[in-house]
């Protein structure tokens, strides 16, 4: 398939309505050079921030992260995204994240340090009300964000046998299963303490695992074992090349398809950073500027990198070099108080 093919479809952004932006917003993307361009904005569900596409691409399933906490889902498979049904309480509060699982949509509730499963129907739609929830415990010796659990991601591993959830205030990674509808812990992996995990990324081989860390700037290298649930802290690399001048929290991770680099996003030193795959071991190559302030999440797509910057209100896109993995911007587009993009 020829690049341009590949770049045809839409967009989807989330942004925080709470802080002026205008909610889920669909985007075209121009095939000959991966640009957005937004068509449609949605500001129904408040704060929108974290998003995900069903396999089959025709709904959406987005986080509303307020004290409250809810999930929504809309049908995408029109010219504008439309609510299916009535968002449901996700019995937690801020829910920063989202993944299909086993039937299932799972929040990762970062308030209130928690898992949370809502059924998936049989048209795609959310059931009324939670099947079940799994309460992290313990925290870190971070004074101010450790005080307690915060789960900061959830998402089946490749196999789709399992679930894997990251919490930022406990510096663990807990693998789980469904047990009649409710999220059970199969195993807990303690990292570094202070590490403060916020996300994590497959490689393509299925066998390693990259947890990036928001409280210190590295990646925490981890093998990954299908067969029994388990994953093994091997080393820890920075993302950045020196000391930080101010804040550094890193954000977003991704894998790229071919498994031969890993980026990440840093804000405050507002960047994204290459690091090359090496065996067990990752290298840092590189870091360039994220094209904008508070870069909160990073994706790939058809061979670009975007980047949500939260605080200067638009989507950053990079042309990766196919040699050396590291981003060339390319361009942007504005959308208030963005929160993460995705394809589809």
């Amino acid at each position: 398939m020829a690049e341009g093919d590949r770049r045809q479809g839409r967009a989807f952004i989330g942004s925080f309505t709470a802080a002026g932006g205008p909610g889920l917003v669909t985007a075209e993307v121009r095939p000959d050079n991966g640009a957005l361009i937004p068509t449609t904005s949605l500001g129904t569900v408040p704060d929108p921030s974290y998003l995900t596409l069903s396999p089959d691409g025709a709904m959406l399933y987005a986080v509303s992260e307020t004290a409250e906490g809810e999930v929504a889902a809309f049908r995408v498979d029109g010219d504008a995204p439309e609510l299916a049904g009535p968002p449901v309480p996700v019995d937690g509060s801020g829910p920063t994240y989202l993944g299909l699982y086993a039937g299932h949509v799972l929040t990762a509730n970062y308030g209130s340090g928690s898992v949370t499963a809502v059924p998936v129907r049989s048209d795609g739609s959310l059931g009324p009300r939670p099947s079940g929830l799994l309460q992290h415990s313990g925290s870190g010796p971070h004074d101010r964000r450790q005080r307690g659990p915060h789960a900061h991601q959830v998402q089946a591993d490749p196999t789709g046998r399992w679930a894997v959830s990251v919490d930022l205030g406990t510096d663990s990674v807990r693998v789980c299963t469904l047990a009649d509808g409710a999220p059970v812990l199969h195993r807990e992996i303690a990292l570094r303490p202070g590490c403060g995990p916020r996300h994590l990324a497959f490689h393509p081989d299925g066998e390693h695992a990259y947890v990036v860390n928001e409280l210190t700037p590295t990646v925490t290298v981890c093998r990954w074992d299908a067969d029994a649930g388990s994953l093994k802290p091997l080393t820890e690399v920075p993302v950045l090349a020196g000391a930080p001048s101010g804040d550094a929290y890193p954000s977003g991770i991704v894998v790229s398809p071919d498994g031969r680099h890993v980026w990440t996003a840093t804000r405050g030193e507002d960047v994204l950073s290459t690091l090359a795959v090496e065996g067990d071991g990752l290298r840092l190559t590189g870091t360039v500027p994220c094209g904008g302030h508070w870069p909160r999440a990073l994706t790939e797509h058809a061979g670009l990198l975007y980047a949500a910057n939260e605080r200067s209100g638009d989507v950053t896109w990079f042309t990766v070099d196919e040699r050396t993995g590291l981003p060339r911007y390319d361009g942007s587009v504005r959308v208030t108080a963005a929160s993460c993009v995705i394809f589809g």
